[in-house]
């Protein structure tokens, strides 16, 4: 595992752009992508708008894919019952 952040080219709205995130968050922001049968840059697009023009967009992405798995683990597995009331 490398901390150390990998640069990509990603196109929004027509627009070339750069975002440097680390291997692990890459390769969840593709999953994520893949599993709403989305481009990346589509996804990207969708972060970008969505966020506030005081946050960097890969800062937006890095929350949106942590949001997504702790949202994965706030739901209960199929068939299964919660442990809590």
């Amino acid at each position: 595992m490398s901390g150390r952040p990998e640069k990509h080219s990603l196109t929004l709205r027509g627009h070339r752009t750069s975002v440097s995130l680390e291997a692990e968050f890459w390769r969840a922001f593709r999953a994520i992508a893949a599993e709403r049968d989305l481009p990346i840059n589509a996804l990207a697009a969708e972060i970008d708008a969505a966020r506030d023009p005081e946050v960097g967009l890969a800062s937006a992405i890095r929350v949106h894919v942590l949001r997504h798995y702790q949202s994965r683990l706030q739901q209960p597995m199929d068939g299964q019952v919660p442990d809590h009331p």
